[in-house]
């Protein structure tokens, strides 16, 4: 556990939250911020700052308590669809760190665009990229 960590803290029960499911590896709250009903954080509680740290064990409990939460909140909330959303480091506008993904619940007509826009230059070279990786896994 961090004690600078915001999320840590919520496990600890030193700052409140609105948790929707807890068990002894994962709790799932709603997110102070939210960008629709039902707005969901799913965190490990232990601390992992990305998913490069994150042990694999916590890492499947954490996407099976999503599945879990997204098949609950198409009936209680009524959801037609869901994102799940994660990201690592900085670079990628992390800004807690402390591992955990975002689960969305959709609603017909709910005017949000998480999605990204196409850099048609980087499909333009796949073959490099794929030789890059193909080096890195020695294939």
């Amino acid at each position: 556990m961090s004690e600078y960590c915001a999320f840590c803290k919520i496990v600890k029960g030193l700052e409140p939250s609105w948790t929707v499911y807890e068990d002894d590896l994962v709790k799932a709250f709603l997110d102070i911020n939210p960008a629709n009903e039902g707005h969901t954080l799913i965190i490990p509680k232990k601390h992992y700052e990305t998913i490069y740290e994150i042990p694999d064990k916590e890492l499947k409990r954490v996407i099976v308590v999503a599945k879990k939460l997204a098949r609950l909140y198409k009936s209680a909330l009524g959801a037609n669809a869901i994102n799940i959303l994660h990201a690592s480091g900085r670079e990628a506008q992390q800004d807690v760190f402390h591992f955990h993904i975002h689960l969305v619940p959709r609603y017909k007509r709910d005017g949000l665009n998480l999605w990204y826009r196409s850099k048609p230059k980087i499909k333009a070279e796949f073959d490099k990229t794929i030789q890059k990786i193909k080096i890195s896994l020695n294939l």
